[in-house]
């Protein structure tokens, strides 16, 4: 059997599509003879980084290029025996959502924030099916997704649910019309591990219900693995391999797949050992002999509700972050781990002063309790942070060098000159070239933003670095680029991380000790060995359950096939 074509007829065909994008250079080629087929009943993920085309290549099925920038250039992309790319834009609206719906990654910005859920459900099966009973097949659905009192979610507004609820939603509103194949972009890259495993396990559930055929689009390769019948391996606009998830994971047979299995961060990998790779006691010890902790934590407690008090009357204050103590020694990673709402990034602002808080907190043996903002100032010089969106970081009409020697021009540290030396220092030792500063971040990827947000948190030679999903929203390989650079820093400069971040294995990789959150509180600490490996309470085992493991061997009660 040829393992890149599935063995059931196809429901859809990709032959050759190639698109072009309108550059002041003229057209320039995004996807290139691009080609798969989805069987029916089947789940085909399409893997690769940020650029490789993949979502391109599901806009182009549904007919949604922005006409503006993008064009199909040549190949067809059939629907059983029709082109969709012949059709009229009359004809496709009644292919979208009747006969092939999308799940995008966001939910928030797919919503309309100022219409109930119950109306967006109905406005799509009324387009399709009709007004005779929309609002009980709508109730059906959101019951079918498992959404807990369905009644009541049809009056609520998107902003008012869970991100985990959203994305139930719009799988429900995907679903209503019971179309042939479901395309999903990346409908788990913003949940947490935990809500992730709920949607991919509804998923799985949906579509032997409903009998669609997926579509996922990803770059995690532990989802990959999980869900996965057949794989395509996506790089520059084109298809680099192909063929079933066993053959793809096991006896991959291109450089660019292998390097995409390598940089998967697994879970399990360092058991046994105490601190991360490369990272030696010594080493730390030799740039930090006094071990006094450089973040000492006592009773840190953030409220929220009193400035909302007219609006919530009778309400007490809600504790965000209650009670919360830890330290961070010189030249160690705490990990801190949990679900979205457990009080997290809150944590990580809070220590840094950027909101109020109660407790104490002492960065460098300072306590900053009840710090005005000018007499933060010198404190910053040792802490600084870097946040998860390195593009919301920076100032998009601010030259790279600039936004890096900003903080030195703040605290006045040097002159013109000495500072341009240090910006192009700071710039080599991220990887990027002294050039790199004249140009603005636009002009760089994601991962090269975030090395650039490092080079900036890192001019002020601090000792602590507070990281807040630093490295959640970079492809797989970008991401362990950027690990293996937090991990020199650390190593040659004894810098401490405050390492926020809800995937377990990435938090494995970096961590010393390891504290868990829920509900605003530290349900429990200890080493990195002691969390991973020997966790006591059962909401920390369900985080570790919950990681995707990948390996499709795995997975095998979904009958894949080698």
């Amino acid at each position: 059997m040829n393992e890149a074509m599935p063995a059931a007829a196809p429901v859809l065909s990709l032959r050759n599509l190639s698109v072009d994008a309108r550059t002041p250079e003229g057209r320039k080629p995004v996807l290139q003879d691009v080609s798969f087929e989805l069987a029916s009943g089947e789940t085909l993920c399409i893997a690769g980084e940020s650029g490789s085309g993949k979502s391109v290549t599901s806009l182009s099925i549904m007919g949604l290029l922005p006409k503006a920038s993008l064009r199909v250039a040549s190949g067809s992309v059939l629907l059983g025996e029709r082109d969709l790319l012949t059709l009229s834009d009359r004809a496709m609206r009644s292919v979208r959502g009747g006969e092939i719906a999308m799940v995008f990654q966001e939910p928030m910005t797919s919503l309309n924030p100022v219409m109930s859920v119950g109306n967006q459900l109905t406005e799509a099966i009324r387009a399709h099916q009709g007004s005779d009973n929309a609002e009980a097949v709508a109730l059906t659905m959101l019951d079918a997704v498992q959404i807990t009192e369905p009644a009541r979610r049809l009056k609520q507004y998107p902003h008012e649910l869970s991100g985990g609820m959203r994305q139930r939603v719009m799988i429900a509103m995907a679903l209503s019309c019971r179309p042939k194949v479901l395309i999903a972009d990346e409908p788990t890259t913003a949940l947490d591990v935990t809500v992730q495993a709920q949607i991919l396990k509804l998923m799985r559930e949906l579509k032997c219900e409903f009998g669609a055929s997926i579509i996922l689009i990803t770059h995690d390769m532990g989802v990959v693995a999980e869900m996965a019948d057949r794989v395509v391996i996506m790089q520059n606009g084109r298809i680099v391999e192909q063929g079933t998830a066993l053959a793809v994971f096991q006896r991959p047979k291109e450089a660019y797949t292998q390097q995409l299995l390598a940089a998967v961060p697994r879970l399990g990998a360092l058991a046994g050992t105490d601190r991360p790779p490369r990272i030696t006691q010594r080493a730390v010890e030799a740039l930090h002999p006094d071990r006094t902790p450089v973040l000492n934590v006592r009773d840190l407690t953030v409220t929220y509700g009193n400035a909302a008090s007219r609006f919530f009357k009778g309400k007490p204050p809600v504790a965000a972050v209650d009670r919360v103590s830890f330290d961070i020694l010189p030249g160690e990673t705490l990990g801190l781990v949990g679900e979205s709402g457990s009080g997290k990034s809150t944590t990580g602002k809070a220590v840094l002063g950027l909101i109020p808080f109660k407790g104490n907190v002492l960065i460098d043996g300072r306590n900053i309790a009840g710090l005005s903002q000018r007499e933060m100032r010198p404190v910053r010089r040792s802490a600084q942070m870097i946040f998860q969106d390195p593009y919301a970081s920076l100032d998009p009409r601010m030259a790279v060098g600039k936004a890096i020697g900003e903080p030195m021009v703040i605290h006045g540290i040097g002159n013109h000159s000495e500072r341009q030396d240090r910006v192009a220092e700071l710039l080599r030792r991220v990887g990027l070239t002294p050039d790199a500063a004249t140009r603005y971040p636009h002009e760089f990827s994601g991962g090269q933003r975030q090395r650039i947000c490092i080079a900036r948190a890192l001019a002020l030679e601090p000792k602590l670095i507070v990281a807040d999903e630093s490295v959640a929203a970079l492809d797989v390989s970008v991401r362990a680029r950027v690990l293996d650079l937090l991990l020199e820093l650390q190593e040659t400069m004894g810098l401490a991380y405050l390492f926020i971040s809800h995937d377990m294995a990435v938090v494995e990789r970096m961590s010393h000790n390891v504290a868990v959150m829920r509900a605003g509180r530290i349900i429990e600490t200890g080493t990195r060995r002691e969390i991973f490996e020997n966790p006591r309470e059962a909401y920390t085992r369900a985080l570790i359950a919950a990681v995707p493991i990948p390996d499709p061997e795995v997975y095998r009660g979904r009958e894949v096939h080698a």
